[in-house]
């Protein structure tokens, strides 16, 4: 089955969402969903490892710089040596100390190691024929303990530690995956949530959501006090006084503020609020959690790493955990956060959105539904309407649920023909738009 990594390539790949406000939110008004994208090929023309870091734009000149530098390391590798080794591997691309000098764990070169290790998992998969989550529910508890790295996350979960949770589940997982290719894992969705929409395009979604089987939605919040209050106003009278409903700040408050903005919003019986101040502040977050309850406090589509989670379980300043498949270095630092999750028994309800952050997460919240916390009513994974069609094997939500990926690999290869067409900016999209509007993103 051994293969050699033989070179790499990289395309800086963005869509004009900000045109019709898609994504827009009180902290990122004008968002073009972009991918700092990846293909790593082999002597086989037909097997290549895909993945893709997701930025808002202009990011992607950074982040695509330093895939570009990390994703070397791999290059001339054989697979079998990749999967074999791939704990050290995630390590190795942490430990350039000249690279790790602008940001320790975190930031534009970690997003990159979770490019370059996403690829490979996505490699892994795909000579094996399995999709990303049968890959990883039927590895061995001791091979998913051999990806993670412990240094920093000792003190709250120990390798021993972890492998209990993952024997005391190795039973079910047999069941476990019957029930997910039966009935998928249950989606909430943003779709009609997005702060530019006016009231009228939010309402139409909601009723359409409603209506597609998904039993909570998401808003957008922080504008201001009076806009949210009047838009909740309309939700509830259109959705009823017992369906949830959430509401992502995406960071834009001070402490103080979001505890007072949040009371002032308890009449609407929020099921939690996102993201309400910065995500490195667990202090602030654990703050937050006291004094808004009894509405509860998810975060972590931007907690930098495993370090964060840590605390934030620690200081008990979460009920939910928001994974998102490229924040992080890759799914090695995603099974870490996964079973720290676990042990601290708070659910994982993954960030999604974005371009293919659907496609990527709803993998790992399988194989948590397979092999680590098995199914619970608790597990429901963000869902987002935007941008599907340019994936290999777009999402599929049907009755509110996310349905099991059949094909192999981890769900983040792009059709060539989109990424032909929105490579920015040689693409034929920009091109056009660039000679007719003569500015740039």
């Amino acid at each position: 089955m051994a293969h050699s990594i033989i070179r790499a390539e990289t395309f800086d790949v963005r869509f004009p969402t900000s045109k019709m406000l898609d994504g827009s939110d009180a902290m990122n008004a004008d968002p073009d969903y972009s991918a700092a994208y990846l293909h790593l090929f082999t002597e086989d023309d037909s097997l290549t490892g895909d993945s893709l870091v997701f930025t808002i734009g202009r990011g992607n000149d950074v982040q695509i710089k330093a895939i570009e530098i990390l994703v070397q390391q791999v290059v001339g590798m054989k697979t079998d040596d990749a999967f074999n080794g791939i704990g050290d591997i995630a390590r190795a691309l942490s430990a350039d100390s000249q690279l790790r000098w602008l940001g320790t764990d975190k930031g534009v070169f970690h997003m990159a190691a979770g490019a370059v290790l996403n690829a490979l998992w996505d490699l892994f998969a795909k000579e094996r024929k399995v999709p990303l989550w049968k890959l990883l529910s039927d590895l061995t508890p001791e091979q998913l303990v051999a990806a993670i790295d412990f240094r920093y996350i000792a003190d709250a979960l120990t390798p021993g530690e972890a492998l209990e949770i993952l024997n005391k589940a190795q039973s079910q997982r047999s069941e476990n995956e019957s029930i997910l290719r039966s009935h998928g894992v249950k989606a909430y969705t943003t779709t009609p949530g997005w702060l530019g929409y006016t009231d009228e395009k939010m309402l139409d979604l909601t009723r359409a959501a409603v209506a597609d089987g998904f039993s909570l939605i998401k808003y957008k919040c922080g504008k201001s006090i009076e806009d949210d209050r009047r838009r909740l106003t309309k939700v509830r009278a259109e959705v009823g006084p017992d369906f949830r409903i959430a509401i992502d700040a995406n960071q834009v408050w001070n402490v103080d503020t979001a505890i007072d903005w949040v009371n002032q919003l308890q009449e609407f019986k929020l099921e939690w609020i996102e993201e309400p101040t910065h995500p490195d502040d667990v202090v602030g977050h654990a703050r937050i959690a006291r004094e808004v309850a009894p509405t509860k406090v998810a975060t972590g589509e931007m907690a930098a790493n495993r370090l964060i989670f840590k605390q934030l379980l620690q200081l008990n300043a979460i009920s939910y955990m928001q994974i998102d498949a490229t924040r992080v270095a890759g799914v090695n630092e995603n099974i870490a956060n996964i079973l720290l999750a676990a042990k601290y028994q708070i659910p994982v309800v993954p960030h999604a959105g974005g371009i293919g952050l659907c496609e990527m997460v709803q993998h790992l919240a399988m194989f948590d539904a397979v092999a680590v916390t098995g199914h619970h009513e608790k597990r429901i994974v963000e869902y987002v309407d935007h941008l599907h069609e340019h994936f290999l094997e777009p999402a599929k939500v049907v009755a509110g649920a996310y349905q099991a990926p059949a094909l192999p690999g981890s769900g983040a290869q792009m059709i060539n023909e989109s990424i032909q067409k929105f490579t920015y900016p040689t693409g034929s999209y920009w091109v056009s738009e660039l000679s007719t509007n003569g500015d740039s993103l």
